[in-house]
This record gives C-alpha cells, structure tokens and sequence, in this order.
C-alpha cells in the first residue's frame, strides 16, 4: 500500500509545486481508478499468497511488536521512492522528446501500472527472491496480472477509453520503455534480496 501510494501522491504533487509543464498529469480520473484496481487486486493476490516454508521455524513475534518494524516501513518507503524516480524518468523523457500532454500522460500512466505489476510479484516475500517465489503456487495471481495488463490494453487502445482517460496514442516501443523503467524501479528490491542472502 505505502510503496504504491506514495509514487501516486507524488505524481500528481511534483508537477504541480515544481511548475514542470503538464502540471495535471494525473487526473482524479486517473487516481480514482488506480485506487479501485490496484488496491483490490493486490489485496486479493496476496491474500491467496502460501505461507513461507520455514515460517513454522521462526520464533514467534513478540506480543506488543508493531505490525510494521522500522525496517519494513524503510522498505516500503523507498520502493515507493524508487517507483517515482522511474515515473518521473518518463515523464521527462517524453516532455524532451516533444510529446504532448496526452502522449506523456499514457507514458505515466502505463510506468505507474507496469511498475505496480512488477511491484506484486517484488512484494511475495520480503526474504526469498523471485527466483524462488516465482514457484509459490497462488492461482489468483496470474489472473490478477493478466487482467492488469489486458485495462492498461485497453486505456491505452481502445479508442472511447483512451478519449475517456485523456490518454494519447503512443507505440508499441513506447510501452516497452514504459514497461522497462517500472522493471528497473521495482527490481533493485530483488538485487537487494539476493546480496543480502549471500
């Protein structure tokens, strides 16, 4: 919640304080509906998520532990951070390439949802890397993705949709860049996991 979140909050913040063009970029349109998917689908995946294999091996938490450690909060904190960065990355990307306001608006948008896709699959486990998530079994999952990536389709293609959301036409190499600044932005958390198992 807090690493998604945060990106959105400052999306629609930064533009606006720092007088970048485009100011709006995000519209209440547009939070509404990351809100009503993104929470739901993330909620619904990680609540078909299997127990981790050695959780009857760890010590109990202790009763008046928090529900969030420091450590965790820091985490979450600077994923969200991190997702930013990426967000904005595109954003001024676009703005140098000459691109209107609908144009850098879609590439925004879809940085923010691919990186919320990637983010979901980060998020399994705190400790154990993709490598070894990957195989949990959760058949609520790849649905859940699957669905994601098929409105991010749409919004973006689907002529009445696109009017709708006020997005503009961008390619298909565009969305690949997209796709790959919200990999980037999510993806140092796996390379985080790994060094800190060795």
């Amino acid at each position: 919640i807090i690493s998604i979140h945060l990106p959105i909050v400052l999306t629609v913040l930064m533009p606006l304080l720092m007088g970048w063009p485009y100011t709006h970029i995000l519209l209440p349109l547009h939070v509404i509906f990351l809100e009503l998917v993104m929470d739901p689908t993330a909620a619904v995946a990680f609540e078909n998520e299997p127990a981790e294999p050695d959780l009857m091996r760890k010590k109990p938490r202790p009763g008046d532990a928090s529900l969030f450690s420091w450590k965790e909060l820091g985490v979450s904190i600077l994923q969200g951070l991190m997702i930013t960065a990426g967000v904005f990355f595109m954003y001024h990307f676009a703005v140098n390439q000459g691109k209107n306001e609908p144009e850098v608006r879609s590439l925004v948008f879809a940085t923010l949802v691919t990186a919320n896709l990637f983010l979901t699959l980060a998020n399994r486990s705190f400790e154990y890397a993709l490598n070894r998530t990957i195989f949990y079994k959760n058949k609520m999952l790849p649905f859940i993705l699957a669905i994601s990536v098929l409105l991010l389709l749409a919004i973006l293609y689907v002529p009445f949709l696109t009017s709708l959301f006020q997005m503009g036409a961008i390619s298909t190499a565009d969305l690949g860049s997209c796709a790959l600044a919200g990999f980037a932005s999510v993806m140092w958390f796996e390379v985080y996991k790994l060094i800190r198992v060795l």
